[in-house]
């Protein structure tokens, strides 16, 4: 392959990855799968998930499950900041589309990555298991930690992924239960 089809079949390989901040490291996430970043607001505990799953939000009407990644990897809980937002990304949970809200300490930027800038992660070296990974994006001077939303949002615990549940009032007589 000459030089020039080589850089078109890279360009057109290439993906845009939201990068955001959990404590002192950048994480991606394909943009692809972003829907949108709200600041952090009322977060509803649901009791009895895994420590990492901080609760739900209502958006527009809609229960989203909220997530910090940052203690499923093992981090500390940190302080809310005006910079903490959270990244609502779509998954697919079964055959059933959802949305999960991801806690980010600060957003970064948007980059585009070819195959070139990404490599595979190393057996070692990084903060999180390998199979939360989807590589190492090369940026300038650094590395960033593209995820693998699928995996990283699953429940070691449950081998589910979070998604929200139906909940049901079992503690009402028949007649006013909803």
């Amino acid at each position: 392959m000459d030089p020039a089809t080589d850089a078109a079949a890279r360009a057109t390989s290439s993906q845009q990855y939201l990068l955001f901040r959990l404590i002192d490291e950048e994480y991606g996430v394909e943009i692809s799968r972003v829907r949108e970043i709200v600041p952090f607001g009322a977060v509803t505990r649901v009791p009895r998930r895994e420590p990492w799953v901080l609760g739900v939000m209502n958006l527009r009407g809609r229960v989203v499950p909220v997530v910090d990644l940052a203690v499923k990897f093992g981090r500390p809980v940190r302080p809310l900041t005006g910079r903490t937002c959270i990244v609502l990304v779509d998954l697919v949970v079964g055959d059933q589309p959802c949305i999960v809200g991801v806690v980010a300490d600060a957003m970064s930027r948007v980059v585009t990555l070819g195959a070139d800038d990404i490599d595979a992660p190393p057996p070692f070296g990084t903060p999180i298991g390998l199979d939360y990974l989807a590589g190492l994006a090369r940026i300038d001077d650094r590395f960033a930690l593209l995820l693998n939303l699928d995996r990283a949002l699953e429940s070691e615990a449950h081998s589910e992924t979070v998604a929200p549940q139906e909940f049901v009032v079992t503690d009402l007589p028949e007649t006013e239960r909803p």
